[in-house]
């Protein structure tokens, strides 16, 4: 358990608050979906009502990949929709460290906010404190790298009496804003803020102590990117469900045709030993929706056997998604990420809607139910659903990351309750 914003007193004290305000732009520089400002809202409310001087700092984009268009990258959508939001005004400040900064915040009052621009624009944030070598072992960070990023985390860190971490989506991320910084003040206020605080309490107290039957549904398109959160699920389910490009690997790994569905044929051996482990528990389809192209409206089968060579699964088909509905019916305790198909495009959202509409009635009946994973938390979007279930996660990889049981540098380093 962590100490969170309600444990503290931050009446005339200037509060550094981490969020994960990274949203998506267009081609104008407008803001296309504004759900992690929303989440970030209920903690900087709370801060700003206790009397609180906020810096909130972030994350947008990878300026890094584009130097040359560093200016796309800037804060400021964020700051001109967040002074709408608060109504009051979110001032973007030049840079998010130096002389101007430092004296822009010794000028604030009890109850102002201002936002530093992208963190990311200073190469320090994202130097990691331990980097790997060629044959992929990890190797000492070089000293001036290092200097170089506790530099930057000391002028962040000497801002501010008081550090807030609500940016659940990079706290596995070892970056300059979220482990280092917190770790040069000690002796001051390091706490979650009600987002952090929620994950830990659905990603981390729940799976470890679930409801049972607890059910974990998983698709997406790679067994890789899962592996880590099948093996740890597997000592904690009651039962698997497979869908998404991902159950082809283990199908084609059975010696099933899977036609031109998508497969890691390196994984083939790694399948095989996790059904083995796994017995009863791991489900996979038994019927697909199949066809030629990957094409909105494309021509569709049913497919119960192998997949002819000219097609590929693309979503899981009538059968499986009646079998899966079931069993999420009885579940206490429902763990879903990755999308079951190509959900973006009809006729392959069928399987991932159906899921969506299983989750919101398992809610219904008194179930549990944490979604994670972007591709999820938009299928539950386009299902109308979203405010149907207990918990969706704004984590992304970090949500996974925790699935698997790692441990997060930028959580450790805070003050535990």
């Amino acid at each position: 358990m962590k100490i969170t914003v309600d444990q503290i007193n931050v009446r005339e004290k200037r509060v550094l608050v981490r969020l994960d305000l990274n949203v998506p732009l267009d081609d104008r520089g407008r803001i296309t979906d504004d759900r992690r400002i929303q989440a970030a809202l209920p903690t900087v409310r709370k801060l700003l009502a206790d009397g609180g001087r906020l810096i909130l700092m972030s994350h947008l984009g990878r300026p890094d990949e584009e130097p040359e268009n560093k200016h796309k990258y800037s804060l400021r959508p964020v700051a001109e929709r967040l002074t709408q939001l608060l109504g009051r005004p979110v001032p973007l400040l030049p840079d998010c460290v130096g002389p101007e900064v430092s004296a822009r915040v010794a000028r604030m009052h009890d109850g102002d906010v201002v936002l530093l621009e992208n963190l990311r624009f200073h190469e320090a944030e994202t130097i990691k404190d331990r980097r790997a070598d060629r044959g992929g072992r990890a190797a000492a960070e070089k000293p001036m790298l290092k200097e170089q990023k506790n530099a930057f985390a000391a002028e962040l860190a000497e801002l501010a009496d008081v550090y807030v971490n609500d940016a659940f989506g990079t706290c596995h991320r070892d970056n300059a804003s979220m482990y280092t910084v917190p770790k040069l003040m000690t002796g001051k206020p390091r706490v979650v803020g009600y987002l952090v605080q929620r994950e830990l309490k659905f990603l981390g107290e729940t799976v470890a102590s679930p409801k049972r039957p607890f059910v974990c549904l998983l698709g997406g398109a790679k067994v890789s990117d899962k592996l880590g959160v099948i093996r740890s699920l597997l000592t904690k389910c009651d039962t698997i469900l497979i869908g998404g490009a991902m159950a082809y690997t283990f199908l084609a790994a059975d010696g099933m045709g899977v036609g031109k569905s998508l497969v890691e044929p390196d994984l083939y051996d790694t399948a095989r030993r996790l059904r083995a482990d796994a017995g009863a528990k791991l489900r996979l389809p038994v019927d697909s929706v199949v066809a030629s192209e990957i094409k909105a409206g494309s021509s569709s089968d049913i497919c119960t056997d192998s997949i002819p060579s000219d097609k590929m699964g693309l979503d899981i088909g009538p059968a499986t998604i009646k079998t899966y509905v079931d069993v999420l019916r009885t579940a206490k305790t429902v763990v879903w990420n990755g999308p079951m198909g190509v959900f973006e495009l009809p006729p392959f959202d069928q399987g991932t809607i159906a899921m969506a509409q299983a989750m919101a009635a398992a809610t219904r009946s008194g179930a549990i139910t944490i979604v994670g994973g972007g591709d999820s938390a938009a299928a539950m979007d386009k299902a109308g659903l979203a405010d149907r279930i207990t918990h969706i996660s704004t984590g992304g990889g970090a949500s996974l990351e925790f699935l698997e049981g790692k441990r997060f540098a930028a959580i450790d380093a805070l003050d535990n309750a």
